[in-house]
């Protein structure tokens, strides 16, 4: 099974087929929740990041500079009317 799922190489074959039966087993509900519970955690770190590299940044700026990390800075320029190279509002 690790040769057909070589992201999952270093995981145990059993313990990969019970994690496959677990899912098999949720509901739809349950795996669209799980799915927006990772969303939340990749957003959150591209959060954590800009917090990291701007620690002085308000929290408007940190969700714009986390908006330019996942949509670029031309997006959020058009978007958000904000430059993430200067911080200048237009």
């Amino acid at each position: 099974m690790a040769s057909r799922y070589g992201w999952m190489a270093d995981t145990n074959p059993e313990a990969f087929r019970a994690l496959i039966e677990i899912r098999r087993n949720m509901t739809f509900d349950e795996r669209f929740r799980q799915f927006l519970d990772m969303v939340e955690m990749v957003l959150r770190g591209y959060e954590d990041r800009v917090r990291r590299e701007y620690p002085q940044a308000s929290e408007r700026e940190v969700f714009l500079r986390a908006a330019a990390l996942r949509l670029g800075n031309e997006t959020v320029r058009r978007v958000y009317g904000w430059n993430p190279e200067d911080g200048s509002n237009r």
